[in-house]
């Protein structure tokens, strides 16, 4: 989902510096409740675990461009479910720095926008799980549907993000790369939802993780 090199250039690049710092002091906020929660030592231990899984759905996974942007297989839903939101919202943030330093630094000056980008879907992700998902209903118990909802508001969101950044930059001349790149990246929302549940049976079984600090507590209770 990486925003193109040049689509937003100048002064407009303030408006993404001010967004990622919104969406950094909604993460900081959410890492203070995870430290309440189960201690800093969890949420630096997820924290790792997250950035290491992005960084390896950025290099390994397939991507390729689209459009305005790139189409990854981020599975923001899976890590949100796996490790809360803030320990997902810092590996997505840790896990795309580290990307741009050492593989792509094209792409450092759409950081502000790619954080963005990347981060507010997961906290509407966090939002809607409180709305869809019973109060004592742990995530491996999750249904088909549950996964598929939070599956697309993630990458819907994810959608939106690019063509707002598309159009603030360029008007609606890209508007045709906007479209191909939101019916690609939509594509994913068809896989995300089975690995999710994949995932979450895998973790059922591991009943050591429950008491581990490696995962949400959520995930269990």
């Amino acid at each position: 989902m990486h925003i193109e090199p040049g689509i937003v250039t100048g002064a407009k690049l303030a408006l993404s510096y001010a967004t990622a710092a919104g969406a950094g002091l909604y993460a900081a906020r959410e890492a203070l409740t995870a430290i309440r929660e189960r201690g800093i030592g969890s949420l630096l231990a997820r924290s790792a675990i997250s950035t290491a899984g992005v960084f390896t759905f950025f290099q390994i996974l397939p991507h390729f461009p689209v459009g305005v942007s790139e189409v990854h297989f981020i599975l923001g839903s899976t890590l949100f479910l796996l490790f809360g939101a803030a320990p997902a919202a810092i590996g997505l943030a840790m896990g795309l720095l580290l990307q741009g330093l050492f593989f792509a630094p094209f792409d450092l000056p759409q950081f502000g926008m790619n954080v963005t980008t990347l981060l507010v879907p997961l906290f509407a992700v966090q939002a809607l799980a409180r709305r869809i998902i019973a109060p004592h209903t742990p995530y491996v118990d999750l249904r088909y549907g549950q996964a598929l909802a939070l599956s697309t508001a993630y990458q819907g969101g994810v959608v939106v993000w690019v063509a707002f950044w598309a159009i603030y930059g360029q008007g609606l001349a890209g508007i045709g790369g906007i479209a191909t790149f939101g019916a690609a990246y939509m594509m994913v929302v068809l896989i995300e939802p089975l690995v999710d549940l994949a995932v979450l049976a895998g973790a059922k079984s591991l009943h050591g993780l429950r008491r581990s600090g490696l995962v949400t507590p959520r995930l269990f209770a």
